[in-house]
């Protein structure tokens, strides 16, 4: 089975190379525990391995024997400038590797498409102000799901892709985008992620969706990495659960790993220790 690297060293270490080529992976998290992080993570470290080898040595070390490495790496936003998500990765990592990682990421935002039908102010998203015959071209519902699509069709092809983030798209689950609308759109491209042999993380905050919409995305997707707060004394731990992943799990359980704890330095989402069934 090909792998293709998550950016996070250790994990991938852990689990032969990488997630499977093909991949379609739900970043499910409490805000602040790390699903943001490792998304970060993941971008800068796919885009240092062609922009910066050394740097990419110094951060991440070598990669896995017969791991498939991406041919391009992209970052979709539906809300968020270039510059502002750039500028949130430099909180959390060296600005080096940021800066440097990031520029061999291609950066999309479909925030046009996003706000287009809401009260949010044109000037405040576009570029420059629609004239009235523009804004009546534009009175499809599903707008800003076909635009993604549309995407990925063309890019995501044995390429790393962030998807920052799936909770923008619950947040507009209402009259002009309906939940099915958004679960078969997954579907689908769990379907064509297999063909296209690259690798896409999905991010989404658990906290905002029930039980039923969260499981309705995991079945959508190929695997499912849990970030969850664990308290414990006076002191507060991230931790890191697998709960479902083809060609991955099935590692885990054999050396009887259950929980990961994380932390966040420098050089982005990492490991610090794995917790064993005893």
């Amino acid at each position: 089975m090909e792998r293709m690297p998550l950016g996070i060293s250790r994990l991938d270490r852990m689990i032969g190379g990488g997630a499977p080529t093909g991949s379609v992976v739900l970043l499910a998290g409490e805000p602040g525990a790390g699903a943001r992080e490792f998304c970060y993570t993941s971008a800068a470290m796919s885009g240092l391995i062609d922009a910066d080898p050394e740097l990419f040595d110094l951060y991440y070390g070598d990669l896995e024997p017969g791991t498939t490495v991406p041919d391009d790496v992209h970052y979709v936003s539906f809300t968020d400038e270039r510059s502002a998500v750039v500028t949130e990765m430099e909180f959390v990592m060296d600005d080096e590797l940021v800066r440097t990682g990031m520029d061999d990421v291609t950066y999309v935002e479909f925030a046009e498409e996003y706000f287009q039908l809401t009260p949010v102010p044109t000037d405040w998203y576009a570029e420059s102000m629609a004239d009235i015959t523009e804004l009546g071209s534009h009175n499809d519902r599903t707008d800003v799901l076909e635009a993604l699509g549309e995407y990925l069709t063309d890019h995501a092809a044995d390429s790393v892709v962030v998807i920052d983030s799936v909770t923008d798209l619950v947040a507009a689950a209402d009259d002009r985008l309906g939940w099915s609308d958004l679960t078969v759109l997954l579907k689908g491209l769990k379907r064509a992620s297999h063909r296209w042999g690259g690798l896409i993380l999905l991010l989404v905050n658990s906290e905002l969706l029930e039980q039923t919409e969260l499981g309705r995305l995991k079945e959508a997707t190929d695997g499912t990495l849990l970030f969850e707060w664990e308290s414990g004394g006076s002191e507060r731990a991230r931790t890191l659960v697998v709960e479902q992943f083809r060609g991955v799990l099935s590692r885990l359980e054999d050396e009887d790993i259950v929980r990961f704890e994380t932390e966040i330095h420098d050089g982005g989402f990492d490991i610090s220790n794995v917790r064993k069934i005893r």
